[in-house]
């Protein structure tokens, strides 16, 4: 399971919730992670609050404190891993249209989602022969790892998946019966609006995996696990596996994608440079750029400073 030892709690959080001053909100929840050292995003919209952040134990238990002070999120739903360094560079509290970008303003999760399901109870249902099982990431997020059988909807950001289900959604009706879907991301989080909005297309029998992969992988033993691959992650972590312990993917400094760790042999790979994917995307100049950011980022490391590198994919969900 998680290794204890490890120093940096890592706590990814969200509550959908009503905020009337995000304003006001932003500027209490920067100060306090300022002050206790805290790294990480927090985006914060009128329908409440979404991000992951890092620090000390005692530093996350402050701000979660703080976080659980605001209207609607004393029932704050957060799941902590751990990392041996600051998985940040810098602490970013931003203010959006939404905490998770799906693009339909009249879905909302507070009114009407599909049914939670527990990771303990989650095998049961997507082993039952008439569940449909769908995934609701950004595809490069699925290339990592998914659920055995899960549909991959290829989708490159969340703001495709409505017009992913209206295309979709006649192949998953038998005559005279309504289909039973599951479905799952990362941290629960896409799948509240993604319930929600099959709900409000009038599909009935819908559920999501309560605390997502990360629940998942955390609660549920390897032995018995469905989970194939690892889970993509918004930090540098990259990814993790079963357990939550860190995974074998390295981040692109030029795409900012993942890298398995077979693309990581390739000769097209060159660590803050490129990857096999991107190396022909680039050009000499570019890539000389990249050699020389990665320099300074090495040489800032050993000097024990903080150097702000490649901005990973801002997550659109989890």
């Amino acid at each position: 399971m998680i290794e204890a030892a490890l120093p940096i709690c890592v706590a990814a959080l969200y509550q959908f919730t009503r905020f009337d001053d995000c304003a006001a909100i932003q500027s209490s929840l920067a100060e306090a992670c300022r002050a206790q050292g805290v790294k990480g995003t927090l985006l914060l919209a009128p329908e409440g609050i979404n991000g992951t952040i890092a620090g000390s134990d005692a530093a996350i238990d402050r701000v979660l404190a703080l976080i659980r002070t605001l209207p609607g999120c004393a029932a704050l739903d957060v799941k902590k891993s751990r990392a041996a360094t600051l998985p940040f560079h810098r602490m970013k509290v931003r203010i959006k249209r939404e905490i998770v970008t799906m693009g339909e303003p009249e879905i909302n999760p507070l009114v009407d989602v599909g049914a939670y399901v527990a990771p303990q109870d989650w095998n049961a249902l997507i082993d039952d022969p008439e569940t449909i099982v769908i995934d609701t990431r950004n595809d490069y997020e699925v290339a990592l790892g998914t659920f055995a059988g899960a549909i991959d909807p290829g989708t490159p950001t969340f703001r495709d998946f409505p017009e992913w289900v209206r295309t979709h959604r006649d192949q998953w009706h038998e005559e005279g019966k309504q289909p039973k879907i599951a479905m799952f991301c990362t941290g629960g989080i896409r799948c509240e609006k993604a319930t929600a909005f099959l709900k409000a297309e009038g599909l009935d029998e819908v559920y999501h995996l309560k605390g997502g992969i990360l629940a998942y992988l955390e609660n549920v033993a390897a032995e018995e696990s469905r989970w194939q691959g690892e889970c993509f992650v918004f930090d540098e972590r990259v990814s993790v596996a079963h357990g939550l312990e860190l995974g074998t993917h390295a981040l692109c400094r030029a795409c900012r994608m993942p890298v398995s760790e077979e693309a990581q042999g390739s000769p097209l790979y060159v660590e803050g440079v490129a990857c096999p994917a991107c190396h022909d995307e680039r050009s000499d100049a570019q890539r000389e750029r990249y050699a020389e950011r990665h320099r300074q980022a090495l040489l800032a490391e050993a000097r024990g400073e903080a150097h702000v590198g490649a901005v990973l994919p801002v997550s659109s969900a989890d």
